[in-house]
C-alpha cells in the first residue's frame, strides 16, 4: 500500500507524483512535473499509447530546453518519468492526479483504481475544469483525500491552479494541494465545489460568448481576439484559447453548464457545428485558427 505523507515539502527525497491520463493535459503536468525537479509517473491505459504520452512529455522539455526557459538534461528528464499501463507504478507517489476525459463514470473509476493501490493516505487530486467533485467522491474510500486539482493548459505556461473542495475533501488534503502549488511554482485559489468552479465559469462564458459574436459577423476571431488581448490585457484571445482546450472539450463543458445553471450556457449553434466537422482547435489542425 501507498506510504503516510503528512506533508509534501518534508520529504529528503525526490517526490513522485503519479498522473493518470497521458493525453494534453496529462502529459502537461508531467512536463511541468519535471522541469520541477520531482518524478512523474504517467499511467495509460493501452500499451501504444505509452510511447505516445512519454515523447509528448520529452517534446515539451525539448522545446523548453531549446529556447532557454530550461536546464534539465534531457537523460535526467528520461530517468525520472516513467510511463506505463501498471497501476501498481503510483505506489511511491506522494499526491496521484488524474487527468482523464470529462465523463464522470470514468473519472470515478479511475479514481477507485488508484485509490486500491496507492492506500487511504494519499491525496488525490481530480484535474476536472467543470465535473462536480462530490460527484466523485460518492461512494469513494476516504473520500475526504479527493478533491479537485484544475490545471491550465498549457501548464508550463500558466501561473495557476484551481484547488476545488468537495463537500468530503480534509483541511490535509487541500494543504497538500498547497505545498504541490507550490513545488510546481504556481499560485493557488481555493474554491467551492460549484458547477463550473470559478475559472470555467468566467471562462467559458467569455468564450460562448466571443463565439456569438463570431457567429454573428460582429467582428473576425483576429479581432475579437485582439480586443481581448489589448483593450483587457488577456494573455491570449478567447477563441484562440478555445483552439488550445480544444472545441470538444469546451462544447462538453458547456453542455453540462447548461444543464446545471441555465440557458446562458446553451453553446452557439457555430460551435456545435465545428465540433460535428472535426473542427476541433489545435489538436486537429483547425479550430478558429489554422495551427
Amino acid at each position: 500500500m501507498g506510504r503516510d505523507h503528512s506533508s509534501l515539502l518534508d520529504q529528503g527525497q525526490i517526490i513522485t507524483i503519479g498522473i493518470v491520463g497521458g493525453g494534453t493535459m496529462g502529459s502537461s503536468i508531467a512536463s511541468q512535473v519535471l522541469m520541477s525537479g520531482l518524478s512523474a509517473v504517467v499511467i495509460e491505459t493501452k500499451t501504444d499509447a505509452v510511447e505516445r504520452a512519454r515523447a509528448r512529455v520529452l517534446g515539451t522539455l525539448k522545446r523548453a530546453r531549446e529556447r532557454g526557459f530550461i536546464s534539465l538534461a534531457s537523460e535526467v528528464a528520461d530517468a525520472r518519468l516513467m510511463v506505463t499501463t501498471d497501476y501498481a507504478s503510483l505506489r511511491a507517489s506522494s499526491l496521484v492526479i488524474e487527468s482523464v476525459p470529462e465523463i464522470v463514470e470514468l473519472k470515478r473509476d479511475v479514481l477507485t483504481q488508484v485509490r486500491d493501490v496507492v492506500g487511504e493516505s494519499i491525496p488525490i487530486g481530480s484535474n476536472t475544469s467543470s465535473i462536480a467533485i462530490g460527484s466523485l467522491q460518492e461512494g469513494l474510500k476516504s473520500a475526504e483525500r479527493v478533491g479537485g486539482l484544475h490545471f491550465f493548459n498549457p501548464v508550463p505556461a500558466s501561473s495557476l491552479i484551481e484547488i476545488v473542495v468537495g463537500p468530503m475533501t480534509s483541511e490535509a488534503t487541500i494543504e497538500g494541494f498547497r505545498q504541490l502549488a507550490e513545488l510546481l511554482g504556481k499560485a493557488s485559489i481555493v474554491v467551492k465545489d460549484a458547477p463550473g468552479f470559478a475559472t470555467s465559469r468566467l471562462g467559458v462564458a467569455l468564450g460562448l460568448e466571443a463565439i456569438r459574436m463570431l457567429e454573428e459577423g460582429i467582428a473576425s476571431a483576429e479581432d475579437i481576439d485582439q480586443a481581448m488581448a489589448l483593450g483587457y490585457k488577456h494573455p491570449i484571445g478567447p477563441l484562440r484559447l478555445t483552439d488550445l482546450v480544444g472545441l470538444d472539450v469546451r462544447l462538453a463543458i458547456a453542455r453540462y453548464l447548461e444543464q446545471q445553471l441555465g440557458a446562458r450556457f446553451s453553446p452557439p449553434e457555430l460551435l456545435v457545428s465545428m465540433v460535428e466537422a472535426g473542427n476541433l482547435g489545435k489538436k486537429s489542425g483547425r479550430g478558429f485558427f489554422v495551427w
